[in-house]
């Protein structure tokens, strides 16, 4: 027998329950079965040019053209934003464009990050701590679609941490610049990558405590039908 939901507490003095997994949890079930299988849209189109730039960043990091390709993820950016913008006020939202647009996100870090590191602008330590954090949290996530929750809850540190590490490595791209832009570039993009760490790592333990919480009420649940 699968346990019954069981809301999300905030942590804090003022904690309160947050009922994401009933009705949050149906509110995204029902936008994704409802999205129209719609291909040719404008913001889909956009997100094919942004996964069609992502190896010419990659290329771009890897050969020393910095400035380039800081341009290049400044202008995925705003791209991203405006494709979203299109999709809601034109009702162009698509299954397709749902699956586009995070994975020209996640792919424009994955190259950064790599490229960054191939060239000694980052330590490889710092690439794996980032990486290492989304495979602890993807483990979890078949395990709560089996009990239908379709993820886990963004939370306010996970928003933080990524929009510092998305500036953060741009800047470091700049760091070996001469000159004022340089140095302020250095220090503004490891005090970014470091605040950006500790968040992202911290929503983790968000989401390990949500997970026990799940696992906990299968085994109350579990023992209770005995």
């Amino acid at each position: 027998m699968r346990a019954a939901p069981v809301p999300w507490r905030a942590t804090g003095p003022a904690s309160v329950p947050i009922t994401y997994p009933v009705r949050v949890a149906e509110a995204e079930r029902e936008q994704i079965d409802t999205a129209p299988d719609r291909v040719l849209t404008i913001p889909n189109l956009i997100s094919l040019v942004r996964l069609l730039m992502v190896p010419v960043v990659l290329a771009l990091i890897l050969t020393e053209r910095d400035v380039a390709a800081v341009v290049v993820l400044v202008a995925s950016g705003v791209s991203d934003w405006v494709d979203g913008v299109i999709a809601r006020r034109f009702d162009q939202s698509s299954r397709l464009g749902r699956f586009l647009d995070p994975s020209a996100d996640r792919l424009f870090i994955v190259v950064t990050l790599v490229g960054m590191a191939a060239r000694g602008l980052i330590p490889w330590w710092l690439v794996l701590v980032v990486f290492l954090r989304d495979v602890v949290v993807g483990a979890l996530l078949p395990f709560m679609v089996r009990r239908g929750y379709p993820g886990f809850p963004v939370h306010l540190a996970g928003k933080a941490g990524t929009f510092a590490l998305m500036y953060a490595f741009p800047l470091l791209l700049l760091a070996h610049l001469d000159g004022v832009v340089g140095e302020v570039a250095w220090v503004v993009g490891w005090a970014a990558a470091g605040w950006g760490v500790f968040l992202y790592w911290c929503a983790a333990a968000l989401y390990i405590d949500q997970f026990r919480q799940v696992v906990a009420a299968d085994a109350r649940a579990s023992t209770a039908t005995r």
